[in-house]
């Protein structure tokens, strides 16, 4: 048996009911792991603001007339602490949580941290699913082989997916920062990448039926916030203008999880800003939606 935070610190500030770790058909597990940003700090902080914040998230969903907590049930697991752990170590630990949480058949939900958890996240639920595609919603590739001297930098972190996973089962979604090495990373390997100025340009809804295309029946979703536009989402280390705005990203999750077979997800990135608690709410109200949509 599990143990599970309580009202005062848990997903949506529940009380008991439905949020026991048998009566849960998801698992949200904070990952406060924060080792390789490169210019905003804070992600650290990020798995306990979005928690605290989704106090104030309604369990009702009014566009899916579901109450997560009544229709699915979501235990909050406490955060996983890589302590003194660095790289391989530390991520070797998540994997294996991520593992245990997968075989025990929850919807592992995690919260970064750093975008790098998501290699060992995945590592951790790919065995279950060899068709296993992924779908990045992001303003940056992450697809360098090493930044600033480390290979398991968070800039890496889909260049290290897909050293076990196909990449041309990888979906990028929002991309408009990367470096020429990752340009030509993306042409060689056939990744799947639809850029802003893409979805710009394009017919709308183009790009929500291009991405859903590529991706097999099981998803795994990582969602790092600054795919969102800094008009909504400021809170995260390297914002990047021409972003993703909340309707078209929630009509796209909403495509995804009535289509595909979602198997887990994460949101990472988010780092809280001293008295800006509009972005707080809308990373819990991210999370929140997400549920609604890939939990059926």
């Amino acid at each position: 048996m599990e143990t599970i935070l309580g009202i005062q610190s848990n997903f949506l500030g529940a009380a008991t009911r439905r949020t026991t770790w048998k009566d849960s058909r998801v698992a949200i597990l904070p990952v406060p792991f924060e080792q390789t940003v490169s210019y905003g700090k804070g992600t650290s902080r990020g798995p306990a603001g979005i928690l605290r914040a989704s106090a104030y998230v309604e369990f009702y969903d009014e566009e899916t007339g579901r109450d997560v907590m009544r229709d699915v049930g979501i235990a909050t697991l406490p955060p996983l602490r890589t302590g003194k752990k660095t790289g391989k170590a530390a991520l070797d630990l998540i994997e294996a949580r991520a593992a245990a949480i997968a075989r025990s058949g929850k919807f592992l939900f995690s919260l970064g941290g750093e975008h790098t958890i998501t290699q060992a996240l995945v590592r951790g639920l790919i065995p279950a699913y060899r068709d296993l595609s992924i779908l990045q919603i992001d303003a940056h590739s992450d697809l360098r082989q090493s930044y600033q001297g480390s290979p398991l930098s968070h800039a890496c972190v889909m260049a290290r997916i897909c050293d076990f996973v196909e990449p041309r089962r990888i979906v990028q979604v929002g991309i408009r920062a990367q470096c020429e090495e990752e340009a030509d990373f993306i042409r060689r390997k056939r990744i799947t990448t639809l850029y802003a100025h893409q979805i710009r340009a394009g017919r709308p809804g183009a790009w929500m039926e291009r991405a859903l295309s590529k991706l097999s029946k099981h998803v795994y979703v990582s969602f790092d916030v600054d795919g969102l536009d800094p008009s909504i989402m400021p809170a995260t280390g390297t914002p990047e203008p021409n972003g993703l705005f909340w309707d078209e990203t929630m009509r796209f999750l909403k495509l995804v999880g009535s289509e595909r077979t979602v198997i887990g997800c994460d949101v990472v990135e988010f780092s809280p800003l001293k008295g800006l608690h509009h972005a707080d709410l809308a990373a819990a109200k991210l999370v929140s939606k997400m549920i609604n949509y890939f939990v059926r």
